[in-house]
């Protein structure tokens, strides 16, 4: 499947295709309100702010998968959001990364970008994943990776 033909949910209940993103380089981040990664959300909006009229899209797809620390509803989370980071980035529905249920996005994302010694499982919250404008799965970033730390891969890309 190409990454262009995934239908998604924005957190307001709106059906998407990703294929309205073709064209632009994404940086599509599983997150969590209660995590101690949650401050990279104003990192992730600082790059949306600075790279988004240059071709960026940062999409945050909120997972209560890992420690339940994205316990709240679709209009909580984008509250949150919101009042404590500012964003201003596509918010998806709740989802899945693995398992069953996963998101079929992120089942494609794992695919084509796997881990650390070629894992697919996504192990925590805000993993990276960073595609090209051409729609190639280039790289995964770790949840430690700060999303400053990936500003050069996508000022090489926008180039």
């Amino acid at each position: 499947m190409e990454i262009y033909e995934h239908t998604l949910t924005k957190n307001n209940g709106e059906h998407i295709s990703l294929n309205d993103y073709r064209g632009k380089v994404l940086l599509i981040v599983n997150t969590a309100s209660k995590c101690g990664f949650t401050p990279q959300y104003d990192g992730l909006e600082s790059l949306y702010k600075k790279y988004k009229d240059k071709g960026l899209e940062v999409l945050g797809f909120p997972c209560d998968q890992f420690g339940h620390q994205e316990p709240g509803s679709n209009d909580d989370i984008a509250q949150f959001c919101t009042l404590n980071f500012g964003v201003t980035f596509p918010l998806f529905e709740k989802c899945d990364v693995n398992g069953p249920d996963a998101n079929p996005l992120f089942e494609e994302l794992k695919t084509k970008a796997p881990g650390l010694l070629g894992t697919k499982r996504i192990k925590w919250n805000f993993t990276k994943f960073l595609v090209s404008a051409e729609g190639k799965v280039l790289k995964r970033y770790a949840p430690t990776v700060k999303p400053a730390a990936i500003e050069k891969d996508i000022d090489a890309l926008l180039a």
